[in-house]
């Protein structure tokens, strides 16, 4: 989350006319993410936030909003979107297209426990279970085509060691043919940053504007690369195993994903490398933009390349 579009009290009053959430009491920009202009939104009648697409093409838009109101209806901690009074939830902000979803409670944490990581790899196989039920399906826009075009425009940036690593890597997963794993919805960005903690459970799971359709892998190894990493980029073994053992008590692992999970947490790694080599080679203006620091995943990416069996998927 980011603020590219500012916005006034003035220009939010207006639009929020068309909506049944009472009058404006404050409205403040959200600093953290990347892609689209975010906004806490308080009103008489409750807490919102408010998101304007940046760059997510209008027609893509219901899949996701429709997803997270699927979810939210199977009881998941996932952020209801607010339909207007001509019952849609999607509408229009400064030429931009924006919607306005329930604020859910809690906080981010920046140092999670293995505690922490039971419980998300428990919500995770429960998100992944849910939305098998769910109808639409959306390609992964990170997927190969983007894989290539992003390294194409970053390679000329990088150091001669780093082009190395990343056409070598980019060669590999040519390679890896994720089609014949376990597919669904999955969320595709679950950091640390879009899981708020309500005490010890888990209040919210936000920001679904990277969800598609996938292979279920694929979103566990985006998850353990994020959350199971020490300072180094190495894998911790005890808040893995109580990750992946959670998520395997109710969605378990097949043979196949488990001869995968050395390829898919490389792809997983390989994908926020070049998203932040992106970000930090190119970046976007706007009034409050956050641009994460590539190394993280540069060494975490060295780090599964060299440790590949280091966290196994339970049997």
């Amino acid at each position: 989350m980011s603020v590219f579009t500012p916005l006034t009290e003035s220009d939010l009053k207006q639009w929020l006319s068309s909506y049944a959430v009472g009058q404006l009491r404050e409205l403040k920009g959200i600093e953290a993410g990347v892609q689209n202009s975010n906004f806490f939104v308080t009103t008489t009648l409750g807490r919102f936030v408010l998101t304007l697409f940046e760059s997510v093409p209008r027609a893509e838009l219901p899949f996701y909003l429709n997803l997270m109101a699927h979810l939210a209806r199977h009881g998941l901690p996932v952020p209801a979107p607010v339909a207007d009074r001509d019952n849609d939830y999607l509408g229009s902000l400064h030429g931009r297209p924006a919607t306005m979803v329930a604020r859910l409670a809690g906080r981010s944490v920046e140092t999670p426990t293995a505690q922490h990581c039971e419980r998300l790899g428990a919500m995770l196989a429960g998100l992944h279970l849910a939305g098998q039920s769910y109808g639409r399906r959306q390609q992964n826009s990170r997927g190969p085509a983007w894989r290539e075009a992003t390294a194409a425009a970053v390679l000329p940036h990088l150091a001669s060691e780093a082009r190395a690593l990343l056409e070598d890597e980019l060669a590999f997963q040519r390679k890896l043919d994720g089609a014949p794993l376990p597919q669904g919805v999955i969320h595709a960005d679950l950091f640390r940053d879009n899981v708020l903690w309500d005490g010890e459970f888990i209040g919210g799971v936000i920001d679904f504007y990277f969800a598609c359709s996938d292979s279920l892998l694929l979103d566990v190894a985006v998850t353990v690369n994020d959350w199971c990493s020490d300072s180094e980029g190495r894998l911790d073994a005890g808040r893995c195993a109580a990750l992946l053992e959670a998520y395997h008590a109710d969605r378990p692992f097949t043979d196949a994903e488990r001869a995968a999970w050395p390829g898919m947490l490389r792809r997983a790694a390989l994908r926020f490398w070049l998203s932040r080599l992106a970000d930090f080679h190119r970046p976007r203006e706007g009034e409050m933009v956050l641009v994460k620091d590539p190394a993280e995943y540069h060494a975490i990416l060295l780090a599964r390349r060299t440790a590949p069996a280091s966290a196994p998927l339970p049997v």
